[in-house]
């Protein structure tokens, strides 16, 4: 379980970092989409930081659980975004981007499964109580 939850966590991570260029750097394709969501800049560099937040969450052993339930937030309203305002595909990538999400999404539910003993402790830590 250990490589497959390594394995999943670099993917997911590796997919949000691989993005934050394009946020980050203003470019012109995501300038577009998050105009098209009506957030642009502040949502694109907003997202920037979760995104990033969210990659160090996860590729950290002792947040990994922490960082895959933020990805599942972040990674459904990626997903509700494009299925509701901005199309499954954008900019002509064929999808891309709304694949990636899924993805995303499928790798952080997992890690979320594999981990959730921890994340229980830690809730109970937190004083949730089931």
């Amino acid at each position: 379980m250990n490589k497959l939850s390594w394995a999943l966590r670099i993917v997911a991570a590796v997919i949000l970092l691989q993005t934050l260029y394009f946020k980050f750097s203003g470019h012109p394709e995501s300038i577009a989409l998050f105009s098209k969501l009506g957030v642009e800049p502040w949502g694109r560099i907003g997202t920037g930081i979760i995104e990033l937040f969210v990659s160090i969450l996860l590729l950290v052993p002792t947040t990994k659980w922490i960082g895959s339930v933020l990805g599942i937030g972040l990674m459904t309203g990626a997903i509700l975004s494009h299925l509701t305002v901005i199309g499954i595909e954008s900019n002509d990538d064929g999808g891309q981007l709304f694949y990636m999400a899924i993805l995303t999404l499928l790798c952080c539910m997992v890690i979320a499964l594999i981990h959730k003993n921890e994340g229980i402790k830690l809730l109970k830590k937190l004083g949730w109580q089931r």
